[in-house]
């Protein structure tokens, strides 16, 4: 089942031209943009103001600062190669590519959702525990990375629902028929054609074997012969 893919798992024909208009404002491209920017942002937050003399400002801890930046880090990544995907995904010819690339992107988002879910748990309890910086010296860009963390797991989620709905999609195009031919109930399926009758059916016939021997051999018959006794 390679090529000629038509709306295969929620994308176009395979083949056809790619309108970036059209894909950009997708549902699902929209929210990899958003989860996209939402990464940057917390640890964009992290890297210029979380730190203050080689100190973690979620309560001194270092792996509070390291774990939201790499999540983020991740996140991005994550996201910019799913993004490209989305975008070559009507170039995609083949359904098993497809498939696999859905499934992928179902995966991926549920784990990152429950890591920005741990991500803003662990965040948030560090920054209540911690002191108030001096001067106030990076606050906003500490609640900024908690906050940016908690609206992650939604956008992450609805990627989740939006790559459950393209499976579902192409599940339910693989079993999908492309036509009937005739009354067989059989896709593809030659109809049945009727017996001959009439003169083309006598012409056909012949009479079967040995019949014209057994007339011959009957007793009054021409080819008949009495044994003597």
């Amino acid at each position: 089942m390679n090529g000629g893919v038509g709306g295969a798992y929620g994308a176009g024909k395979a083949g056809t031209a790619n309108d970036p208009i059209s894909i950009l404002t997708k549902p699902h491209v929209i929210l990899r943009l958003l989860c996209w920017v939402f990464s940057i942002v917390v640890f964009g937050c992290i890297g210029s103001e979380g730190w203050m003399k080689d100190k973690c400002l979620y309560n001194n801890d270092i792996n509070a600062c390291n774990f939201g930046t790499g999540i983020g880090v991740i996140a991005f990544l994550g996201s910019l190669c799913l993004l490209i995907t989305d975008i070559m995904f009507n170039n995609i010819s083949s359904i098993k590519v497809r498939r696999r690339a859905v499934i992928a992107d179902m995966a991926f988002s549920a784990g990152m959702a429950f890591m920005w879910f741990v991500t803003f748990c662990y965040l948030s309890d560090s920054w209540r525990k911690s002191p108030y910086p001096k001067h106030g010296y990076g606050v906003n860009n500490l609640r900024g990375a908690i906050a940016f963390s908690f609206f992650s797991i939604p956008v992450w989620a609805g990627c989740i629902f939006f790559a459950f709905t393209r499976y579902k999609q192409g599940a339910d195009t693989a079993f999908v028929t492309s036509g009937f031919e005739g009354d067989t109930g059989m896709p593809g399926a030659a109809p049945y054609t009727s017996y001959p009758d009439g003169p083309e059916m006598n012409e056909g016939y012949q009479e079967p074997p040995f019949s014209a021997n057994q007339k011959d051999m009957a007793p009054g018959g021409p080819g008949f012969q009495q044994q003597a006794y």
